[in-house]
């Protein structure tokens, strides 16, 4: 039987490392890699010339957020801006072009473009006075209200902060319009829903943009309602059933953190239901904390203030962490994957305590926990991860000197606690297995990007200073996390690797980026992208 495509001419990321060889694909799968390759070539075979580009496996992005970041790059979209005056000018021109808008929503403004990260109601009554504004941050974990959507939601200086979350108030106790963690709902759950047809254009739009950066499969990680974000799960099905979801995607099933044990029935008959074709709903999200920049990561001693004094705050623990272990042990004993949010110390402590306790309690298991975010890990807690088989999910674009870092995280954690920031290479030294992702929208979702900073811990097209230089990943093991270890995470164990019998889900870079010096790893594009080994991209130059 001949192949339906053969790859020539230029390196193969293989398990062995990178190597010029020869790939064919018969079908969805790779069958030969190497001579045997080019001796399935007949006159149907389609040569792909690699021409020296580099081909690899698809990437895989194991925790971002598709249908809400296609739904706010199609509303007020503000990720471009990058000053105080960009980010205005932007709503007003996306008031001003959309007059028949209920309310104005969107999102994805840089905290750093404001001082101290907390604009005000009265910055935005300047440019919409007269209907209702709701515009959540880049992490998520805060949002930005005009007067009137305030009084919509009849928030005043005698309104309590919620237990998860705070108004921002100025010295009169007035709320000023910034709404951080929980107190976004009050204001989230008035603006106007999408609709089904809308999140299902906003995933396939998503879905376009991501193959476009050679990524084949990810986890979404949270298919639930929360704090005004919507349920993608509809999407994913009608997407699923109808065939128009080409890549490999796994749900995290959002564990709402107001309830407790109860709800896990009803996460087990979600899973049953959400999961067809492509999509399957096999893991749950426990958010356990929240952002250092808001000072709601769970940290084990005190954040500092702006005179480098410790403060009363810790940090905010969103889900009981006396309960946690015994829930965590029970959605494990279920066959879930646990994937936490754990950005702070306190919080990886937290997630591993937990998942140590379902190894205790339920023996040797496949769920594959894994832990994201992981911007403060204790040293203690290091050695951890590969001890109980839990993968670190990294964001490698954050772990890099720029403003949100340098003026409202570092200075608040002190230099001894801030030089444990996103111990990369500490944790692969370890033994730990590594995955990766993006939080997409909360920034880029171009895997070359964050291997980029992964490989030089410096922003692409920064020149420095670098940041914790020790904590650098290689090429090779950067490449890992994106492909394999995202792979391992995502439970697709028949993709991440070029090698005969894998899915054929393969990217093909417009360069070679270990013929490069590193610094200009983050120049790299895509040229093609394969799910099956049909082609789902093409550049325009491919």
């Amino acid at each position: 039987m001949h192949a339906d495509l053969l790859f020539t001419g230029g390196p193969v990321l293989t398990p062995e490392g990178p190597t010029v060889t020869s790939v064919a694909v018969t079908g969805d799968r790779i069958t030969a890699v190497g001579a045997p390759a080019r001796e399935l070539t007949g006159l149907r075979t389609e040569v792909v010339d690699l021409a020296g580009r580099l081909l690899l496996p698809g990437f895989q992005d194991a925790h971002l957020h598709p249908v809400p970041a296609g739904l706010e790059l199609t509303q007020c979209d503000l990720t471009g801006a990058r000053t105080a005056e960009e980010t205005v000018r932007a709503v007003r021109a996306y008031a001003d072009a959309h007059p028949d808008r209920e309310w104005i929503t969107g999102g994805g403004w840089s905290m750093e473009a404001f001082e101290g990260g907390t604009p005000t109601k009265e910055v935005l009554d300047a440019v919409v006075p007269d209907r209702p504004v709701y515009l959540p941050n880049r992490d998520h974990h805060g949002a930005w209200a005009n007067s009137r959507a305030l009084e919509l939601a009849g928030v005043t200086r005698a309104t309590p902060d919620p237990a998860d979350g705070r108004f921002e108030r100025d010295a009169a106790g007035e709320p000023t319009g910034m709404l951080q963690e929980g107190a976004m709902r009050y204001v989230g759950r008035l603006a106007p829903p999408a609709t089904p047809a809308d999140r299902l254009a906003a995933l396939l739009y998503a879905q376009r943009h991501l193959h476009a950066l050679g990524i084949t499969a990810w986890q979404d990680a949270l298919v639930g309602a929360f704090l005004g974000m919507e349920d993608p799960s509809d999407a994913y099905v009608t997407a699923a059933r109808e065939g128009s979801l080409t890549a490999r995607v796994v749900g995290a099933l959002w564990w709402d953190r107001e309830r407790g044990a109860e709800q896990i029935p009803e996460l087990v008959a979600r899973r049953a239901a959400l999961s067809h074709g492509r999509f399957r709903a096999t893991s749950v999200k426990l958010m356990l904390d929240g952002v250092a920049e808001n000072g709601s990561a769970a940290l084990l001693d005190p954040y500092l203030d702006t005179c480098g004094c410790a403060t009363a705050n810790r940090g905010t623990s969103f889900i009981d962490p006396a309960r946690l272990p015994s829930y965590v042990a029970e959605l494990d004993a279920l066959g879930f994957q646990c994937h936490f949010h754990a950005l702070g110390d306190r919080a990886v402590r937290d997630a591993l305590d937990a998942v140590e306790a379902a190894r205790k309690a339920n023996g040797p298991s496949d769920t594959r926990p894994h832990l994201a975010h992981l911007q403060v890990v204790h040293p203690d807690d290091v050695p951890r991860f590969a001890r109980l088989g839990a993968t670190a999910n990294i964001q490698p674009l954050w772990a890099a000197h720029e403003p949100q870092m340098d003026e409202l995280t570092i200075p608040f954690l002190g230099s001894e606690r801030a030089g444990r920031q996103y111990p990369f290479g500490s944790l692969l030294r370890s033994g730990a297995r590594l995955a990766a992702g993006s939080d997409w929208p909360v920034s880029s979702p171009d895997p070359l990007q964050g291997i980029h900073v992964a490989v030089n811990r410096v922003t692409p097209g920064g020149t420095g200073p670098v940041f914790l230089p020790a904590e650098r990943l290689g090429l090779t093991a950067a490449f890992t996390a994106y492909t394999a270890g995202s792979a391992y995470a995502n439970h697709l164990d028949d993709t991440g690797t070029v090698r005969a019998g894998s899915l054929a889900d393969l990217v093909v870079l417009d360069r070679d980026p270990y013929a490069g010096p590193p610094g200009e790893i983050g120049a790299t594009g895509v040229a093609l992208t394969y799910v099956g080994g049909e082609r789902v991209h093409e550049a325009p130059d491919a």
